[in-house]
Parts: structure tokens; C-alpha cells; sequence
């Protein structure tokens, strides 16, 4: 009994052994989960991590290539204003100013926004404080921009990086001093363009609406001189565009001169003005003078060569230039997919949507290159038609779906490419809309082209004096609906008395409430955009000479026809 008694104590001191052998070897062995997290955490930039002056430099860099900055996971010019006060309540608005408004947040965040679009995000994370004037040079080098800010009680620099095409990096800090000659960062910017520039806005914020609905109207001029006519044009109703036609024009000096004149006249008005002209070449060629002929689209066609186009895009945009023009209504992005076509026939580069949106969105960037604005006609397509818009209305009878598949794509390619104008054509759909042309209809200029294609730019009619409206509406009735379908210029090429119809139907149209001077705003707004955007001038130009532009002509084309 007494032995059995010894063996129960060894036997539960072995277990007791065991057991605290098992739970000390447990105490030193190292927590594998708790250490995994933690290294999870210094990776992802959490807390526990400390980051240098230079890392937390780059790492700032890093995020503003990207349009952001630390600790914030909103884009600048993606985010809207909307979705980043749902994520985080109502902030408080700190400045209202030209360019947009500023509000800020609990979380040391400004954030600078137009029409609801972020543009501006600015941090004042206390990280920053620890970074000096010398770490962002060791990382950064030198910036891109310099600028100063000084008030009553601000004194400061702000160096500008431009860290890829959208996006610019700002360093804001005190400025550097004898006592302080490396100070600290105070705070930081991630800026992209906004929406609309400061210099649009304010331009735009001084119009009148009569100078607003000048700038809608795209007119002819008589003769070939200046004459009271023009001079109303310009000083009366204040233009926006002038298109020369083949009355204006005599000699290429002639042209300079009258268009000079006209140039000189504007000076007295605010914004320079558009000159616009049709030179496709081939048949539709306007401007005078003995310049060497340049292929029609169809022979261009035949080529099927994108730097050929592009180089012949590169001609017309000089001829343009040199009379001193800065509008070209040009390329034709039509599909003649009619052979019994009166009005586009070889002036499309052919009969395959592949074919003409590769050859004509090279010849629109050869425009381009120019710095001239190239725009693309006639949408939503006229190459199925059998009628010439000039002399009656013209009807289409495709259904949006058959568009697609072929008229739209040379235009959704282009406007995917850089697209600064659109000119809508005088055809009748009655499979998409019954009752409006397509340059008056809003089907086709907002919900197809605006919505569907995503479309932002400028959109111009075709001449209004044609046939295909005025046999059929008043022309300033028809001017009004197309304004309110979604067109920003109207072209009026012929006629003073039809440019000063349409100026008074537009202004009666807004006074009592038919169309909105809001809406009147979205269009001058792509106006000023575009002029602003090519620096047009109303500067005097200078004579050239035809033989030097000549021989850039047939080098070109002996170089692709050799």
C-alpha cells in the first residue's frame, strides 16, 4: 500500500515536470502570428513603421503621379466632390473663389473642386513637418516651377514639379531666410487643370448676353473688301467666327488684307475671333491664287497611306495659315456608301469605315500640327444620302443601330483622338427622330453625340442658309431649336439680314425663357475653351510666298506618287 502510494506522487511529478517544461518552451518560442501582423503593418505604412524624411518624400511623389496624396485615397481631376462628403460628412468651405471652391476636412484635408470635380488636394498631415527644403532637392532635384506667396502675415515658396503630363506636385514652405535657411513643409498640393482655367471663367463672368450669343454665331461677310456689313458684324453683334466663302476671296494678297481688316476692327471686343474656311482639297478647295492642287479624299483613299494623309493634313493646315485663316472645316468624315451620293462622292476617303477613320483622323492631326482647328464633318454621316443638303433635306433612313455599325465609327474613332470641333449635317432621320434634322435634333447632337460618344467639345451646324432649312423653317426658329438640341455655334454663311435674325431669335429665345442663359453659358464656355486652348490672336499677318508653299506641296506628293 505504501509503495503504490510512492509510485501516485513520482508519477503526478513527472506530469507536473512535464507540464511546466511544455508551457516555459511555449513562453520562449517566438509569436510567428503576432510578428506576420506586425511586419504586415510597416509594409502597408501603418503606424508602427518610421519612415525617414527622404522616404516619406518619395513615397509622396510616388502618390501624386497618381493624383493623390498620403492617407487619402480620392484622385484628383476622378474624385467628385460628392462621393469624397459621403465618405467623410460635410466639410467646411474655407474659399469660394474664380477658378472653384475649397473645403476642408477633419482630417487636415483641402480639397479644391469645380462643377463638382476635385482638382486641387491639399495636405496638412504633421508627418510633413518633419520633411525639409533639403530633402524634397536630395529626392527631387530642382523643380519645374519657382513661385512666391506673400500677404501680411504669409511669407512663402512653392516649388512646382510637374510629375507627368496631368498631374503637378507643390511643396509649399516658409521662405527660406538667413536665420531659417532650410525651413520645413507647411503643406502640399496634388494639382490637375481644372475643368474650366481662371482666365475662361473671368472672361465669361464680364460677357454680356448679347456678346455671349455673338459668339454663338459663325457669319459670312460680303464682297471682297470691308465694308458696313462687316462692320456691324463685329462692333453690332460682336461674332464669334467669320467664314470666307468663294465671293470674299480675289488673290491671296486681297485675302490677307480684308482679313486684316477684320482682325483690327475686333481688336476693340474682348476675344479674338475664329476664321474659318473649306480647303479638303480636290474639289472643295476655296482659297485663291495659283496654289498646286491638292488630291481628292478618294485618290488620298486609293494611297491608303496614314503618313501620306497626315502630311497632306500638314498642306492644308499651312495653306490655312498663310492666308490667315485658323479654321479649317475639314476632314470629311463621311462614308460614301452611296455611289448615287450628289454632295459627298470624292470628297470621302471611301467606302470602309476602317479606311476612312484611320486616313481622315491622320489628316486631321496633319491640321492640327499646324495649329490650326481642324473640324470634322459632316455628323452623324452623309454618305448615304441621295440628295445634296444644299438645295433640299436630305433623309437617311437607318436606325441607330445601322449607325453605329458604320456612319458613327469614323467619328467616335476621331473623337476618341482628340476631336476639337464637330459639324452637324442637315439630314433628316425619321428612324431616330420624326420631326428634326439632325442639326436640329436633340437625339442626334445630345443623346447620341454628347452622351453616347462622349463628346465634349465644340459643336457647329452647317450652313443654316441651305436649302434643307430654309425651305422647310424659319432660320431663326431653327437656330433656336438647334441651340437648344445641344449646338454651341451656329453657321450663318450667307446673308447679313439671316446673321442678325438669328442674333435677336437667340437673345428673345433667353429673355423669355426658352432657352437658358445657363445653357447659353455651357456653350461659350467650349467657345472660349477652344480659342483659348489654339492662343488665338487678333495679331495682323504678314504676305507669304505661294512658291515656297508650292514647293512643299509637290514635294509631298511626288514623294508618295514616285
Amino acid at each position: 500500500m505504501l509503495k503504490k502510494g510512492i509510485y501516485l506522487i513520482l508519477l503526478l511529478a513527472i506530469i507536473a515536470a512535464g507540464v511546466f517544461i511544455f508551457m516555459n518552451f511555449n513562453s520562449t518560442k517566438p509569436n510567428t502570428d503576432s510578428n506576420t501582423k506586425q511586419e504586415q503593418e510597416i509594409e502597408a505604412g501603418g503606424t508602427d513603421k518610421v519612415e525617414t524624411p527622404e522616404q516619406l518624400v518619395s513615397k509622396i511623389l510616388s502618390l501624386s503621379k497618381e493624383g493623390k496624396i498620403i492617407d487619402f485615397p480620392y484622385q484628383a481631376g476622378v474624385s467628385e466632390i460628392d462621393e469624397i462628403n459621403e465618405a467623410l460628412g460635410e466639410p467646411t468651405i474655407t474659399d469660394e473663389s474664380i477658378l472653384g471652391n475649397y473645403v476642408t476636412y477633419s482630417n487636415d484635408v483641402t480639397v479644391g473642386y469645380q462643377d463638382n470635380l476635385s482638382f486641387d488636394l491639399r495636405s496638412y498631415d504633421k508627418r510633413l513637418q518633419q520633411i525639409h527644403l533639403s530633402n524634397i532637392k536630395e529626392v527631387q532635384g530642382e523643380p519645374t516651377e519657382t513661385k512666391y506667396y506673400k500677404d501680411d502675415t504669409t511669407d512663402q515658396i512653392i516649388l512646382i514639379y510637374q510629375v507627368n503630363s496631368t498631374y503637378q506636385l507643390k511643396w509649399i514652405l516658409p521662405n527660406p531666410t538667413e536665420l531659417n535657411s532650410d525651413p520645413v513643409v507647411h503643406h502640399i498640393s496634388i494639382y490637375t487643370k481644372p475643368p474650366v482655367s481662371a482666365e475662361v471663367l473671368t472672361l465669361l463672368k464680364g460677357m454680356t448676353l448679347e456678346e455671349k450669343i455673338g459668339q454663338m454665331i459663325f457669319a459670312g461677310v460680303d464682297g471682297t473688301t470691308f465694308d458696313s456689313h462687316a462692320l456691324s458684324l463685329i462692333h453690332d453683334y460682336k461674332v464669334g467666327g467669320i467664314i470666307f466663302n468663294k465671293k470674299n476671296f480675289s488673290s491671296s494678297e486681297q485675302t490677307i488684307q480684308y482679313l486684316n481688316k477684320i482682325r483690327y476692327e475686333n481688336t476693340s471686343n474682348k476675344i479674338p475671333l475664329f476664321f474659318g474656311v473649306d480647303q479638303e482639297g480636290g474639289i472643295v478647295a476655296k482659297l485663291p491664287g495659283n496654289l498646286t492642287p491638292i488630291p481628292t479624299n478618294l485618290e488620298i483613299g486609293k494611297v491608303n497611306n496614314i503618313d501620306f494623309s497626315n502630311s497632306i493634313g500638314q498642306l492644308l493646315g499651312k495653306e490655312v495659315k498663310a492666308y490667315g485663316f485658323n479654321m479649317n472645316f475639314a476632314p470629311v468624315l463621311d462614308i460614301n456608301s452611296n455611289p448615287n451620293n450628289p454632295v459627298i462622292g470624292n470628297r470621302s476617303f471611301g467606302n470602309s469605315a476602317d479606311l476612312v477613320s484611320r486616313l481622315g483622323i491622320a489628316t486631321m492631326k496633319g491640321i492640327q500640327s499646324e495649329n490650326i482647328i481642324a473640324v470634322v464633318k459632316h455628323f452623324p454621316g452623309h454618305g448615304d444620302t441621295s440628295t445634296d443638303s444644299h438645295l433640299e433635306l436630305p433623309r437617311v433612313n437607318k436606325s441607330l443601330e445601322e449607325l453605329q455599325q458604320l456612319e458613327l465609327l469614323p467619328f467616335q474613332q476621331a473623337i476618341t483622338e482628340g476631336a476639337d470641333v464637330v459639324m452637324i449635317a442637315h439630314i433628316l432621320l425619321p428612324n431616330i427622330d420624326s420631326t428634326n434634322p439632325s442639326s436640329m435634333s436633340k437625339v442626334v447632337i445630345s443623346d447620341i453625340l454628347r452622351n453616347q460618344l462622349q463628346y465634349d467639345g465644340v459643336v457647329i451646324t452647317d450652313d443654316m442658309t441651305m436649302e434643307a432649312i430654309i425651305d422647310n423653317f424659319d432660320i431663326g426658329d431653327a437656330s433656336v431649336q438647334s441651340v437648344k438640341a445641344g449646338s454651341d455655334i451656329v453657321m450663318v454663311a450667307h446673308g447679313f439680314e439671316n446673321a442678325a435674325d438669328i442674333f435677336e431669335s437667340l437673345k428673345t429665345a433667353v429673355e423669355n425663357g426658352e432657352l437658358s442663359e445657363e445653357r447659353i453659358d455651357e456653350s461659350i464656355i467650349r467657345i472660349l475653351q477652344l480659342k483659348e486652348k489654339y492662343q488665338l490672336k487678333d495679331e495682323q499677318i504678314q504676305s507669304f510666298n505661294i512658291n515656297t508653299l508650292n514647293e512643299q506641296i509637290k514635294g509631298v506628293l511626288n514623294e508618295y506618287n514616285g
